[in-house]
């Protein structure tokens, strides 16, 4: 018995690492709160793990991806495609495993691939948007600057929109920019947001809608 156990523990971390199998923390039918889909109807799929931690991160269990069921990629995407057309796959970090396998089935699917991430790990995936959360904590890999469709700076503070300038002259000009503000600190830096975008019109001001409309 401890023998079959083994067998099928190792035949699954060798799914992870394939990507057939990933760590899911939850996935739900919502409506997209944030940057240039927000308002859209979309499948989320959170997937267990990261390895940046920021302190103000609203989904801290989501960070250990043992505490999380391996999950069949093609049962998620079966779920996903009874909803809507935009998959979403956020963490965690999910660029901390191969998204190489879901994004192929998701488009085998006619379905589109969107994903939220720090950037902080290899870019794997077929994606049809990214929209691309760097972390002062663990810088994003430099490709993916060039091929991220949005740009989202968290701010908690001034020098969050210095941070944010920095950021922005890597990541091309097709690039859409947004500056949110952080939810836990909203009232105290949204008038510091506003007048930045006012003054800086290349900006935009992305809200979490979805938390206003208390919704997943």
């Amino acid at each position: 018995m401890i023998y079959i156990c083994m067998v099928n523990k190792n035949e699954n971390l060798k799914e992870l690492k394939l990507g057939n199998l990933l760590p899911v923390m939850e996935s739900f039918y919502t409506i997209q709160g944030e940057g240039f889909y927000k308002g859209h109807a979309a499948y989320f799929i959170r997937t267990g793990g990261c390895n940046v931690g920021c302190h103000w991160c609203d989904v801290k269990e989501s960070w250990n991806f043992k505490k999380h069921p391996l999950t069949d990629i093609k049962r998620l995407v079966k779920n996903a495609k009874k909803f809507c057309e935009i998959v979403v796959i956020t963490g965690g970090e999910p660029l901390m495993w191969n998204m190489d396998p879901i994004t192929k089935l998701i488009k085998q699917n006619n379905l589109k691939s969107h994903i939220e991430t720090s950037g902080s790990n290899k870019l794997t995936g077929y994606w049809d948007w990214i929209c691309l959360s760097p972390k002062k904590k663990k810088s994003p890999v430099e490709e993916i600057y060039q091929k991220a469709d949005e740009l989202k700076i968290i701010i908690l503070d001034e020098d969050d929109l210095i941070y944010a300038e920095e950021q922005s002259k890597k990541v091309s000009q097709k690039c859409i920019l947004y500056l949110q503000p952080e939810w836990s600190k909203r009232n105290e830096v949204m008038p510091m947001v506003v007048d930045y975008v006012l003054k800086n019109i290349k900006w935009k001001v992305s809200l979490q809608t979805h938390k206003y409309l208390n919704i997943p």
